[in-house]
């Protein structure tokens, strides 16, 4: 099985350096810093669960690509998303699988856009990791998943053939047959502590310790549950206590990536995974003030930076119900359906 993966930073570099020690066909498509970083260094990879150095893996770049791949591992952030698509379309042959590990939904309606539902899986993957001045991949702690299904909810021969893979190279991988669940269950999770460790610029027990802080992180969770259960996923059970009591852990140091990324100076995914649960929201009449207002902050954060898209700020703002996206619409998961994904 021939295996690219987009991307090269700390979620592909960590995932597909995993594929690769584990002796499969993998090859990373990058851009020309990167490639000049791995052919010197190699791809090297500090964690908890073992230290690992690829001496010169197989690298592509845009433009060089010229026979399909069977998968098709997307790790790209998701303001990146449209540039990886133009550089793996020729990727992509009759039988090829793109596994998308993007949050949220919003990157589904793209993928099948421009290689039809048919050639998209459903992915998520749940993992602290970063890049250090060496450029090397480091894993800060030793939880990590992945997930990957069709969003059919079957258990197709391609998916058993991929977790034949990466299952016995990657710790924590598995199918799952309640893919788009799981993705919203992450998502429901990843909204609130983004926007509630974001717009307050503190850690969940930094915002914990203040008088109605629980609050305010309790609201925010309701109204991104809101959403999913408009959407057709109802959160409870054991995974959403779970979700309450890290979100109320006192003294945790839990921030989300975004919050990272913000006080790093770096760019911010605030339209795919908050930007789009207010679309979602206002599609079904769902009030979200607290996202609403944390989807404010971020933009502002993009304005001050020079990277404020005024049309999408626009559109986000005043959004039609009769526009909600096609993965929205089949965003909804069986009903009965369980939840796979927890972070962990």
């Amino acid at each position: 099985m021939r295996i690219l993966v987009v991307g090269a930073g700390a979620t592909g570099g960590y995932f597909g350096g995993r594929l690769l020690a584990g002796g499969h066909d993998v090859t990373f498509l990058v851009r020309g810093a990167r490639a000049s970083q791995l052919a010197e260094s190699g791809l090297v990879i500090r964690s908890p669960k073992g230290d690992v150095t690829l001496e010169a893996p197989p690298l592509t770049q845009a433009g060089e690509i010229t026979s399909p791949f069977d998968v098709i591992l997307v790790s790209c952030k998701a303001f990146d998303l449209d540039s990886a698509i133009a550089s793996f379309a020729p990727a992509v042959g009759p039988d090829s699988a793109i596994l998308p590990l993007l949050n949220g939904m919003r990157h589904l309606d793209l993928l099948d856009a421009k290689f039809g539902p048919e050639h998209v899986l459903g992915g998520l993957c749940s993992i602290v990791a970063t890049m250090n001045d060496r450029h090397e991949v480091v894993h800060l702690q030793p939880m990590q998943s992945m997930r990957y299904g069709e969003r059919d909810g079957s258990l197709s021969k391609r998916v058993r053939a991929i977790d034949a893979i990466f299952g016995s190279a990657i710790a924590g991988a598995g199918a799952s047959e309640t893919i788009l669940a799981d993705m919203w269950a992450k998502w429901v999770f990843l909204g609130s502590l983004a926007a509630t460790t974001c717009l307050m610029r503190a850690s969940i027990g930094n915002i914990l310790a203040v008088p109605g802080g629980r609050a305010f992180i309790l609201a925010t969770l309701d109204e991104a549950a809101g959403v999913a259960t408009a959407c057709g996923f109802s959160p409870g059970g054991p995974w959403f206590e779970e979700t309450r009591a890290m979100l109320t852990a006192q003294g945790a140091p839990t921030t989300a990536s975004m919050f990272r990324d913000i006080e790093a100076g770096h760019k911010v995914e605030a339209d795919h995974i908050l930007g789009d649960l207010l679309t979602r929201a206002k599609a079904h009449g769902v009030p979200v003030p607290n996202l609403h207002l944390a989807y404010i902050h971020l933009k502002a954060y993009e304005e001050r930076r020079g990277w404020l898209s005024h049309a999408d700020c626009d559109r986000r703002s005043n959004p039609q119900p009769t526009a909600l996206s096609r993965a929205a619409r089949n965003s909804v998961p069986p009903a009965g359906c369980g939840f796979l994904w927890k972070y962990q």
